[in-house]
């Protein structure tokens, strides 16, 4: 059974919730997570649209290609989710925003084809060079 889990941004401004359990999760390694990031990687889990809500405070929105929709925290900046930007049926939310982090491990690495040479993790999870066997970037 899922208990619904929360999280924030940085300087606390944003709370949110999200009451179902993850569909799936991937490390990113591509250029725009890394940007977005400012880290070689991002880490995030995938929720039912309908299962985010932002519980405190609001999001700002920045389209960050013709298909990415990334919100952040307007005051702090730390980004909080992507989902498409046309037609979404999931919200990808950064797993270092959740309350509990530890809660939920990501099952692939995604988009290595971006993945800068002097970065490498040590799991064994599968690795994919571009979107793997998912939902989608």
């Amino acid at each position: 059974m899922f208990e619904p889990m929360e999280g924030g941004c940085l300087c606390g401004r944003v709370r949110y919730r999200v009451t179902a359990a993850p569909l799936d999760g991937a490390y990113c390694h591509c250029r725009m997570c890394q940007k977005s990031s400012g880290a070689p990687l991002q880490a995030s889990a995938e929720f039912p649209l309908e299962a985010f809500e932002v519980t405190e405070g609001r999001l700002k929105a920045y389209r960050s290609s013709p298909w990415a929709l990334r919100r952040f925290c307007p005051d702090c900046g730390s980004q909080i989710s992507y989902e498409r930007a046309e037609n979404p049926t999931y919200v990808s939310v950064n797993i270092a925003t959740l309350d509990r982090p530890e809660s939920f491990q990501p099952r692939m690495h995604i988009w290595r084809d971006s993945r800068l040479p002097w970065f490498e993790t040590t799991d064994d999870l599968p690795r994919y060079d571009r979107d793997g066997p998912r939902l989608g970037g």
